[in-house]
């Protein structure tokens, strides 16, 4: 049985909770290629670039065995946390994932996806500083000026 008191604390300790965390994320996101057509684009289907989502996202291909993409998976953890509610963030394995790396023609690794909502994706290649990638996000992503751009720094 609830007490007002009872109801009082709940109330502190959500509001509390509210105010320290503003943004739960979901940690980044691994798709495989069905997921990738159902959530992204259905590149099957589709002959011209439509992206299905309703929030920009950064698609990480890896693969288990890289240095870089062991350095730049952190990078994407904290940055999910950061843009949680502005930007999606996923990865791919190429090795699990042959057919979606071949679509993207994957050479190397790490390559970072990056889709804006109504517009063209770019895709980069190698291990980009965490700072370049912030630019990248807030200018390209999020269409921050770039004085106004205030990413994880």
């Amino acid at each position: 049985m609830t007490t007002p008191m009872t109801n009082k604390i709940l109330f502190t300790a959500l509001l509390f909770v509210g105010l320290v965390m503003p943004c739960v994320a979901d940690d980044v996101t691994y798709l495989t290629t069905q997921q990738f057509k159902d959530r992204i684009f259905d590149y099957t289907t589709q002959a011209e670039w439509q992206y299905k989502g309703d929030k920009p996202c950064v698609i990480d291909f890896y693969t288990t065995w890289c240095g870089p993409c062991k350095r730049l998976a952190p990078i994407m953890e904290e940055l999910s946390q950061t843009y949680c509610d502005q930007v999606k963030f996923y990865k791919v394995d190429t090795e699990r994932e042959r057919e979606l790396a071949g679509v993207f023609r994957i050479s190397s690794i790490p390559q970072v996806l990056y889709i804006p909502v109504g517009g063209e994706p770019i895709i980069l290649k190698g291990l980009y500083p965490k700072e370049n990638i912030i630019e990248i996000i807030d200018e390209y992503l999020l269409h921050k000026p770039k004085d106004d751009a205030k990413g994880a720094k």
